[in-house]
């Protein structure tokens, strides 16, 4: 036991060490982008697009990465790319991978963490089930103290100057999940869309289907430079980039709408295979159940 534990200190040190690849997608802005794959003990759940926003005053981050060792990485990364200080660590939503690597810019002074009104109890509710499981899912240890909620909260937006740059946050009604969070930057017009935009990784649906949807209507009415997703590439042609995912969960719900309309059971649909869907999408039998899962439980009880 004690020669496990030994082990895994020693991953963790290796991993806060590692470089983390960004790249700039706009002025002052820059991105890592993850693996499209499940969380796991190789990739240690270091798969989302996280990155950072450079003002002449501060420096915000947008979502820390999947563990301590990740937000470690990003934050040498900011180091040596500026030496404007670290302001704000912006979460878009609760998923492990957005938000473990909150803990490495924990000791900056003054540090603000800013999440959705929602995220404190989203975190509260889930956060001892992550905390379980990521020493066997991505062999690290994670603790309580990784958990850090926000301390400054979003009702509805809230504008952030970071020096010659202003920020705009918007929380949005439930969609991907009850907490989702996205970052305008109003100078380069570039939208963080976090995942309320999925590319090649396969939507994955912990909050609204309809409200998804929704959502994805009032912002494919929208003009964006450039868009930065949850999870696949950077986004120039919007809102083309927008149509993949859209299509899939528009047909998420009218499959499952008209299954319910016939009695189908959930347990019979979940033996239904959409094949043409899973060769459009990356990960695609790893959630599409977990899909219709929740699609189901929304829209069977709708009027």
């Amino acid at each position: 036991m004690r020669l496990i534990s030994v082990l895994v200190l020693l991953l963790q040190s290796s991993l806060a060490m590692a470089a983390l690849n960004i790249k700039q997608v706009a002025q002052g802005i820059y991105v890592h982008q993850g693996v499209i794959e499940v969380p796991d003990r190789h990739n240690h759940d270091a798969i989302a697009n996280i990155g950072f926003i450079v003002g002449q005053k501060c420096v915000a981050v947008i979502d820390s990465g999947g563990s301590p060792q990740q937000g470690e990485q990003l934050k040498q990364a900011i180091q040596k790319v500026t030496q404007v200080p670290i302001c704000y660590v912006i979460n878009t939503h609760v998923h492990p991978d957005h938000i473990f690597g909150n803990r490495a810019f924990q000791s900056i002074p003054n540090i603000q963490f800013i999440g959705h009104h929602k995220l404190a109890r989203a975190m509260a509710t889930r956060g001892s089930f992550y905390l379980a499981r990521s020493l066997e899912q991505i062999a690290i240890q994670l603790t309580a103290e990784d958990l850090i909620p926000p301390t400054r909260r979003v009702k509805k937006s809230l504008s952030l100057d970071l020096g010659g740059r202003i920020l705009e946050l918007t929380a949005h009604p439930t969609a991907h999940t009850d907490n989702d969070l996205t970052v305008l930057d109003t100078k380069t017009n570039t939208m963080w869309l976090s995942d309320l935009l999925f590319l090649g990784h396969l939507p994955v649906l912990d909050g609204s289907l309809k409200g998804w949807l929704a959502e994805i209507e009032q912002l494919e009415k929208r003009n964006f430079e450039v868009v930065i997703p949850g999870h696949g590439p950077i986004v120039r042609d919007w809102p083309e980039g927008l149509q993949a995912e859209k299509k899939y969960l528009q047909k998420l719900e009218k499959t499952v709408r008209a299954k319910i309309k016939q009695g189908v059971y959930l347990g019979d649909l979940l033996q239904q295979v959409d094949t043409q869907s899973e060769q459009d999408w990356q990960l695609f039998k790893a959630f599409h159940k977990k899909n219709l899962s929740s699609a189901y439980a929304e829209l069977e009880w709708e009027d």
